[in-house]
């Protein structure tokens, strides 16, 4: 059941009543019996805890295993220093020192 928020017209109070949707809205005040109206609320936030939210919770176990062996195959280049990255940068080096 969701929680309404209501605020008095006549004295500017604000109560908020936990009500089924179904039942009709509240017309006076507790306090002064004045007239009120129902404010429009945000709503609770969703929370989801435990696995099974995400789509990556249901992958295939053969997407895990290409997924591992590209990590190792990643992991492998960067540790032996293939020397791509200090390829390029000596090549823009060699071009700044020419101009």
């Amino acid at each position: 059941m969701p929680t309404y928020e209501y605020e008095c017209l006549k004295c500017g109070g604000h109560f908020e009543l936990f009500q089924k949707i179904t039942d009709e809205p509240r017309k006076r005040c507790p306090d002064c019996r004045g007239a009120v109206r129902r404010k429009i609320g945000a709503g609770a936030g969703l929370l989801f805890k435990g696995s099974g939210f995400y789509s990556t919770d249901y992958r295939s176990e053969s997407y895990k295993k290409g997924m591992e062996a590209d990590k190792k195959q990643g992991d492998s280049a960067t540790k032996t220093g293939d020397g791509a990255a200090k390829k390029g940068d000596a090549s823009s080096k060699k071009k700044n020192q020419a101009s």
